[in-house]
């Protein structure tokens, strides 16, 4: 991990501590009650802090733009990207694409902790066919292109929208688990691996086990709801806990420790694929032309001018990214090639735009996380637009207690939701006490709890439950197609979609799995490079030419570097004092 990303983790928990500690509480403006005072409730809140992004990525300060407003014409003439103003939020994005040591790493984790999962490695790993040509001697691509050292740093490719997804959810788990675990707040990894003995263990990420005893890899939606604690877990620094009604954890002796909360501030968003709007806007990056609010200049690349060659004068000529000139021109003459890849490149190839992201124009095409529609541009809301919810709910296993039912590989099975508001408690006990007692021949979580019918889960695969929303749909549980009396989908991807589903694939190659691509590759031309093209492809299907970078969400004030901009003085409550008539 990096080392300022570990020291700022550190000094968040020490802050936590110090204010805990502090004569000085500080006090609700509503109630007048001390904050962080164990003898009123010992109700604990931290200090106000801008979160540091996660390992890679790099802020993005979010903005209004017009998208697909850098498209001088419509290349393909599919008519998909009509020019409209919209707000994107400010967020972090990868400072580069995914690259295959990044992905290897991934695989040998999987491979440590399932290691007679043979089933769930195999569909973890790319498809590196995807370098076949009928009429080319691509085949060492096949065989080295992934795991040989000398592509180490280029971009993962072969890779499906569902494995980006995939591997998103697994960088999440394992960037909060070293946070833990390096501020004490679970075992050390070492002591994790070792069983706290310094005697041979487990690998080390195999030993994390949840309440109950079972042994299971960390996950942070089920840390966070605090199933995953005990003796051999807990670390040496955890969080005081100052609720009146908390013990000590050996139940016997020492001071009341607990394990960390969202309100804390440790712990990180989940790493996600940007939306397509994150990903044009993050790469043209207008905020190095932005002055006092106004563009004084626009871009139809992630560098400024119109041409694709450098004009700077030790570079003068040579391309600004890694794409295909012509026919038979993937590279420049021999002696001096031009863009000096042949295929890809590495991934810090090239000048970075001016957010600090490189390859946001050619290298690879990159995933984004939107369902493909023609004309999503018109249909999606001006502020984050994002064409793709499918709304789901942690299933509980056991309501009364909060425990939170999981699958063989100790992660959250999700539900679609079923209703668009917050169920009362009676509706949500009864739910869950129906999907219990149904039994469902596809699939079992590992803790015993039924799936209700209609939902299947491949047990090779860590994935959310799926669920046929359609109504009167085969196996649809009527709680899904009815909540409260009235009609409601999860699924979102076609929100107000008039194109009959019965016709995809029939009359259109476009459906709910077509998600959107950009960016252009080392096999295309100069007009993908535009970052506001867009392309589709099946979630199922990979490409040479395709792979992707991940993006979080930014919580909190949205300005990157608020210091070296003018402010209204931001008053704080006066303090409250008591006193008797």
């Amino acid at each position: 991990m990096n080392r300022n990303f570990t020291r700022c983790a550190f000094m968040i928990v020490g802050l936590g501590a110090m204010l805990t500690s502090c004569s000085k509480h500080p006090q609700s403006a509503k109630t007048g009650m001390k904050y962080n005072d164990k003898y009123n409730g010992g109700f604990q809140v931290f200090k106000k802090t801008h979160p540091a992004p996660g390992p890679g990525l790099v802020p993005i300060e979010g903005g209004t733009f017009v998208l697909g407003g850098s498209a001088d014409q419509d290349v393909s003439f599919d008519y998909n990207n009509i020019r409209r103003r919209v707000t994107v939020p400010s967020f972090y994005m990868d400072d580069t694409e995914v690259a295959n040591v990044d992905w290897l790493e991934y695989l040998h984790w999987l491979n440590i902790n399932y290691p007679g999962d043979r089933e769930l490695y195999y569909n973890a790993l790319p498809d590196t066919l995807v370098w076949r040509k009928p009429l080319s001697y691509n085949e060492p691509y096949v065989d080295n292109y992934l795991r040989h050292p000398a592509f180490q740093d280029y971009p993962v490719v072969g890779v499906t929208w569902d494995q980006a997804q995939e591997y998103c959810t697994w960088r999440t788990d394992r960037m909060n688990e070293n946070i833990l675990r390096e501020s004490g707040q679970l075992a050390t990894w070492k002591d994790a691996a070792t069983g706290g003995k310094g005697g041979k263990g487990k690998a080390a990420g195999a030993t994390t086990a949840a309440a109950g005893g079972s042994k299971e890899p960390f996950n942070t939606d089920i840390y966070l709801n605090g199933q995953i604690k005990g003796p051999g877990i807990d670390g040496k620094h955890m969080m005081p806990d100052l609720n009146p009604n908390a013990k000590p954890t050996d139940g016997k002796k020492g001071k009341p420790t607990r394990t960390v909360g969202m309100e804390d501030g440790i712990l990180k968003q989940a790493y996600r694929l940007p939306s397509e709007a994150e990903w044009e806007y993050a790469a043209l990056g207008l905020v190095g032309n932005t002055e006092n609010e106004n563009i004084t200049d626009g871009k139809m690349y992630p560098w400024n001018g119109m041409g694709l060659r450098s004009p700077k004068k030790r570079t003068r000529g040579l391309m600004m990214a890694n794409f295909k000139r012509g026919d038979g021109d993937n590279m420049g003459v021999g002696g001096y090639l031009n863009d000096k890849a042949d295929i890809t490149a590495p991934v810090r190839s090239f000048v970075p735009n001016d957010f600090g992201l490189f390859n946001m124009a050619g290298n690879v095409n990159e995933w984004t996380a939107d369902t493909y529609r023609q004309l999503s541009f018109e249909d999606v809301d001006d502020f984050n637009p994002f064409r793709g919810n499918e709304y789901k709910d942690k299933r509980m296993a056991d309501p009364e207690k909060g425990l939170l039912a999981k699958d063989k590989y100790g992660r959250p099975i999700k539900d679609p939701a079923k209703a668009a508001k917050k169920q009362k408690w009676s509706e949500l006990t009864v739910a869950q006490q129906q999907a219990a007692t149904v039994n469902n021949a596809n699939a079992t979580p590992a803790n015993g709890a039924a799936l209700p019918a209609g939902i299947a889960t491949n047990p090779a695969t860590p994935t959310t439950a799926t669920v046929a929303t359609t109504p009167g749909a085969p196996g649809t549980p009527a709680d899904v197609i009815k909540a409260g009396g009235k009609p409601y989908t999860a699924d979102q991807r076609g929100f107000e979609d008039s194109t009959s589903t019965v016709l995809y694939g029939v009359t259109t190659l476009v459906n709910d799995h077509s998600k959107v691509y950009k960016g252009g590759s080392w096999n295309d031309r100069a007009m993908w490079l535009n970052p506001a093209t867009r392309r589709f492809m099946d979630q199922d299907d990979a490409s040479a030419e395709v792979g992707f970078r991940c993006a979080m969400t930014m919580v909190g004030a949205t300005e990157i570097h608020p210091d070296s901009r003018p402010h209204f003085v931001e008053r704080k409550p006066k303090p409250y004092k008591a006193k008797a008539k």
